[in-house]
């Protein structure tokens, strides 16, 4: 009885406070682990049923970390417990290993950092300080590019650094202005922010152009830009499509710029923002995590 209690809430507290507490030895704790179970088989295939679930609800992106989360909020961990099935963050681990259950991250993602002429640009007012009390107050900008068998299909986003939610994005065949003109303005729509939020990107010149520049002073938004050559200053822009890219972009091949730009619309709209738990957030979606804030 002492192990199984053990066990249950060893994520919980500390392994050795545990053992110390209840008298018993670490080691003899472990050997208990190795012991085979008569029933032990039979209660990892019922685990196993529901990992796979939420594995499949995470659209294979999810880990065990993130796992254990799903079904700790959908109060399925308390059920199996009830059942008399253990199912801590490591055992679903451990699991998902034997298994070959793994999250999805089939290249390598690359970070870069073009290094630019100077160009007349707002400074680094952000600083790779990437936090934010409250929505509406720091957002950051960047532009990618996705492959297809017609030819490239360019992205840009803009992304709360509040909520890590993408407010604003727009795709099209080439890079011009219009891209990120496009993006900002429906992030501007949809959150309608207050004067001075400030709006980070990189050098670009889509950013540096007369048209982005007057639309950030027309809703007194306050420029920042990268400094050449620093790809870090705009750390979560590339965390974002590191995410999508590894999650989404990099699992399938798209033959038409329009098949392209639908998968990336659903994962954007009804993936990540809505459902995709961030670790940063607590394991809530960008959606889940305003909407808390909101209710306080």
């Amino acid at each position: 009885m002492k192990f199984h209690f053990i066990a249950a809430h060893r994520d919980e507290f500390r392994l050795r406070m545990l053992c110390h507490v209840l008298g018993v030895s670490p080691s003899g704790f472990y050997a208990w682990m190795r012991r085979p179970s008569p029933r032990r088989t039979e209660r990892n295939a019922a685990l196993l049923v529901h990992v796979r679930a939420a594995y499949l609800q995470g659209r294979r992106a999810y880990g065990a970390p993130r796992i254990y989360r799903e079904l700790r909020e959908l109060r399925e961990l308390r059920e199996l417990r009830e059942r008399g099935i253990l199912a801590g963050r490591h055992r679903i681990a451990r699991l998902m290993r034997r298994e070959g259950i793994v999250a999805s991250s089939e290249r390598q993602f690359r970070w870069t950092a073009t290094v630019r002429a100077e160009l007349p640009a707002a400074p680094n007012h952000l600083a790779q300080d990437f936090q934010a009390a409250a929505p509406n107050q720091r957002g950051v900008s960047d532009i990618t590019s996705i492959r297809t068998s017609q030819g490239w299909r360019h992205l840009a986003i803009g992304l709360d650094l509040f909520s890590r939610r993408i407010v604003g994005w727009a795709m099209a065949p080439t890079l011009g202005t219009t891209l990120v003109q496009e993006a900002l303005t429906m992030a501007l729509t949809e959150r309608r922010p207050a004067p001075g939020l400030l709006f980070h990107s990189d050098r670009g010149g889509q950013y540096l152009s007369a048209a982005v520049q007057r639309t950030l002073d027309q809703h007194g938004l306050v420029a920042s830009t990268s400094r050449p050559g620093h790809c870090l200053d705009n750390a979560v822009a590339e965390s974002f499509f590191h995410t999508l890219k590894t999650e989404l972009v990099y699992q399938h091949r798209y033959h038409t710029r329009e098949e392209a730009r639908l998968a990336i619309f659903e994962y954007i709209v009804a993936f990540y923002n809505r459902t995709r738990r961030h670790s940063r957030l607590a394991y809530r979606s960008p959606e889940a995590y305003e909407t808390q804030y909101a209710v306080r």
